[in-house]
């Protein structure tokens, strides 16, 4: 129960993360703000690691997939979606982002040999159908029929299958290391990747502008989305299956709307009670179908 706890929370958090990513790039560049928010992430995870009296360094023999991971899970992921926000839609973010669970559970059968069960299969594609339900609001649009069709669109796609393949790759360090040791080594590794183009860059000087609001949404982003949230997700990957734990970000569209409901006002409409239903619903049969797994060995962390 708890696994699923961590990552229903960490999507959670992602969920509400759209609304302040597309509110503080409207003072931050792209490449200022995902470095910033891994910094500050990364000092989050080393706090956590010292607290619990965590080796800091993990085995020499995992440094070479660890900066695979950082590579794909924080500097390739990242840019691409932010990019990919500032140039799309949110209704057309969300249903791309919607995908992920579906190519999850395809590269888990392919890689992990994670078994296709009919509860499984049932489950994604009724929470594929609740998250439509959701962005969409119910209502079939050209603009929805057209998907991919714009460079943003193409970027949050490739968002999406990106994270999918870092969800099913990282699961083999994360059940050797640990959780708290894999992102932390992640993130850190993708900071330092970032921070040399930064500073070449010249655009960390948005810093000092940057408002009172905008401060207080890179702390949510850095502390919360990135620290604490990749944190969570890792946890759930290092004790249940790619499939489970990438179905629950089928929630994340329904935070989404959530925060934006509370944050900016929107409204709330019968379709979307009724996608959000068909989500949970669609998460709970993926969970509670039967899963092999691929080893028996755990982490470090408990």
């Amino acid at each position: 129960m708890l696994p699923r706890l961590y990552a229903l929370l960490a999507v959670l958090l992602w969920g509400v993360s759209f609304v302040a990513t597309k509110a503080i790039l409207r003072e931050l560049a792209p490449l200022t703000l995902i470095t910033s928010r891994f910094a500050l992430g990364a000092a989050t995870l080393l706090v956590i690691l010292l607290i619990r009296r965590r080796p800091l360094v993990p085995p020499r023999d995992t440094w070479r997939m660890l900066v695979v991971l950082a590579l794909i899970g924080v500097v390739v992921h990242q840019l691409i979606q932010a990019y990919g926000l500032t140039l799309t839609t949110a209704v057309r973010t969300g249903w791309l982002i919607g995908t992920i669970p579906i190519w999850s559970a395809l590269l888990a059968a392919w890689i992990l040999r994670e078994r296709f069960t009919g509860s499984k299969v049932a489950g994604l594609i009724l929470g594929f159908v609740g998250v439509v339900l959701v962005v969409t609001r119910g209502r079939t649009s050209a603009e929805f029929l057209a998907l991919p069709a714009t460079r943003g669109d193409f970027l949050i796609l490739a968002s999406a299958i990106n994270w999918a393949v870092y969800t099913v790759v990282s699961r083999g360090t994360i059940r050797r290391i640990g959780g708290t040791r894999t992102v932390a080594a992640v993130m850190f590794c993708g900071w330092l990747m970032l921070t040399p183009v930064l500073l070449i860059d010249g655009q960390w000087r948005q810093l000092a502008t940057l408002s009172g609001v905008g401060w207080v949404a890179l702390l949510f982003l850095g502390i919360g989305c990135s620290g604490l949230a990749y944190l969570l997700w890792h946890l759930a990957l290092e004790r249940i299956t790619a499939t489970q734990v990438a179905a629950f970000l089928y929630v994340e569209p329904l935070s989404t709307l959530i925060a934006a409901m509370y944050l900016l006002g929107e409204t709330v409409q019968v379709s979307t009670i009724a996608g959000g239903l068909l989500v949970l619903g669609g998460v709970f049969l993926v969970q509670r179908a039967p899963a092999r797994q691929t080893g028996s060995s755990r982490g470090s962390d408990p």
